[in-house]
């Protein structure tokens, strides 16, 4: 009540006058006299408990399997070589009803996936693969070689129906496995979990130091601090993947280590001191128009993507969108709505689901056409060509800068990221960790070395007020 009184500027008595009074009408629900909940988020909490534990219930079909023996004959099938962890892993997951795979980048998390896939798959086991976002979804589909579907796409989401797949008309696998599950927030986990047959077997996949679901609650962290599922962490960095400073660096940073910033000429970590916001954006844009796509002969709009901690303030993602836009784009073919303009060319974010385009919150595009007589534009998504009419375009934002927490779930070749004390508010250790592991060939960080160290050292997340770990040990 103190807290509330202080955000809403209301008197303490008045607060609890109200709550009193929806706890009465039933709009909210008081628990144990110290946890309120909006109805929402109390069913899906009591209901991701209840599911989890009617799934576990079943046995599985695969437990005492010769795993072993397949694990075996991929090996020499596929020419590859699993480590005694890695081994270990594929035969918890057979052996599991429901399981998360967790770890950092380079620790072979999609190798163990894959092989995971592959086992299930040579015991006759029906495997669908998901992802909360679109990017997620492609990505998890060229790792694994099979088709991946957004979460909403695999329930069959339709905005004026809802979910086609339930509890009535469950997900028709024995195997499903989610990738990227530290996005998945409580209203949706429950979602999926209500179409998830009591006899198929669920596997999580995810890196619990990234940056937690968008939405409410802490499913991931949860589940695994319940301690009623079994739980694989992988902790070894690869040999292959210790000649790279972005994980090597992204390691450190997670334990609360400053990274290495001493730049190597055939690295693939670069730090620039700079500490005035204008000399920041500058380079950045010298890097993103001259010095990167010279030096790996890439293409500076669709192989490097610019990431900030916010969207507000000289390096944030608005202003950075403006300034490469200018420095990218000399297109003049263009068309203004709501104060932006539009050009052909433009790289562009999608920022909410569009079911009936079939285009998702956090596609990144481009502009193929623009018809200024009829104001309608044409954008490319993949290979997908969508129709835009003007007035649609508040679901699109430029996006040759955007937010760390708009690219999770997305990796990109090259990541430039400013990290200043103009951010401060919001330099978080999992907020720079989750930048870092966005890129797969070259990161640049521009900024600070204070605003790093600040960041590193704070990780004080904010706390998510959740029973769903508590429920799933103690609950019926």
């Amino acid at each position: 009540l103190e807290e509330a009184e202080k955000i809403l500027e209301i008197e303490k008595a008045q607060v609890g006058l109200t709550l009193d009074s929806m706890i009465e009408k039933k709009e909210v629900i008081l628990e144990e006299e110290d946890a309120v909940y909006l109805l929402p988020f109390y069913h899906s909490e009591v209901g991701i408990m209840q599911r989890i534990k009617a799934i576990l219930a079943v046995d599985t079909l695969y437990s005492g399997k010769d795993v072993a023996g397949i694990i075996e004959m991929i090996q020499k099938q596929s020419a590859i070589s699993y480590d005694e962890v890695q081994k270990d892993a594929v035969k918890t997951a057979a052996d599991s009803k429901f399981m998360v795979l967790t770890g950092g980048p380079g620790t072979g998390k999609t190798t163990v996936t894959l092989a995971i896939i592959k086992v299930f798959q040579l015991l006759g086991a029906r495997v669908l693969l998901a992802a909360p976002t679109g990017r997620a979804a492609k990505r998890m589909s060229e790792t694994t070689g099979l088709e991946a579907k957004t979460i909403h796409r695999l329930l069959e989401y339709k905005p004026a129906e809802g979910y086609k797949k339930n509890t009535d008309y469950p997900l028709e696998c024995d195997v499903l496995i989610i990738d990227e599950t530290s996005m998945v927030d409580t209203i949706l986990m429950y979602s999926l979990l209500k179409a998830v047959a009591n006899e198929t077997v669920v596997i999580l996949v995810g890196d619990v130091d990234q940056l937690p679901s968008v939405g409410a609650g802490n499913v991931l962290n949860d589940i695994i601090d319940s301690g009623i599922v079994n739980v694989v962490q992988l902790t070894k960095i690869f040999r292959q993947a210790l000649g790279s400073a972005i994980i090597t660096n992204a390691h450190k940073i997670n334990q609360g280590d400053f990274p290495d910033l001493k730049s190597k000429r055939n690295g693939d970590f670069f730090f620039i001191a700079e500490d005035e916001p204008a000399k920041v954006v500058k380079t950045i844009t010298e890097l993103c128009a001259r010095r990167l796509p010279a030096f790996y002969k890439v293409d500076p709009i669709n192989d490097i993507q610019v990431l900030c901690p916010m969207q507000r303030g000289e390096t944030g993602a608005v202003n950075l969108n403006a300034v490469l836009q200018e420095a990218l784009n000399s297109s003049h073919i263009s068309i203004k709505y709501s104060g932006t303009v539009y050009r052909l060319g433009d790289k562009i974010m999608q920022i909410k689901n569009n079911y009936d385009k079939n285009v998702f919150n956090g596609d990144i595009g481009s502009i193929m056409t623009i018809n200024n007589e009829d104001r309608t534009l044409v954008l490319k998504f993949d290979e997908h060509l969508v129709e835009y009419d003007a007035t649609e375009l508040d679901e699109v934002v430029l996006a040759y800068a955007t937010t760390i927490h708009k690219s999770q779930g997305s990796e990109y070749q090259i990541v430039v990221a400013p990290f200043t004390l103009q951010h401060y508010v919001m330099l978080q250790r999992n907020l720079l960790y989750t930048c870092v592991t966005r890129a797969k060939k070259v990161f640049v960080l521009v900024g600070t070395k204070k605003a790093v160290s600040m960041a590193v050292r704070n990780n004080k997340t904010s706390k998510r007020n959740t029973r769903l770990a508590e429920r799933l040990k103690f609950g019926p």
